[in-house]
């Protein structure tokens, strides 16, 4: 099952993955904040599931927080 890992060292919770998705999966995780202040995008337990891999996120993340598991 594919699946993705946000870095929160990298992410800055700027929320193009979130708006790139074409699952509509991705979240901002509003119940933690980084090290650098920011809310880190993250996929929920719950929609994980969903995930189809195909790296849009980590195309479109300025960052390179995010890492594609197939």
């Amino acid at each position: 099952m594919p699946r993705i890992v946000v870095d929160d060292r990298f992410c800055k919770g700027c929320g193009l993955c979130v708006d790139v998705c074409p699952q509509g999966i991705i979240e901002l995780d509003h119940s933690r904040i980084t090290a650098k202040g920011y809310h880190p995008a993250h996929l929920p337990e719950a929609n994980k599931s969903q995930c189809t891999g195909c790296s849009t996120c980590y195309v479109m993340c300025p960052d390179v927080a995010i890492t594609v598991v197939r």
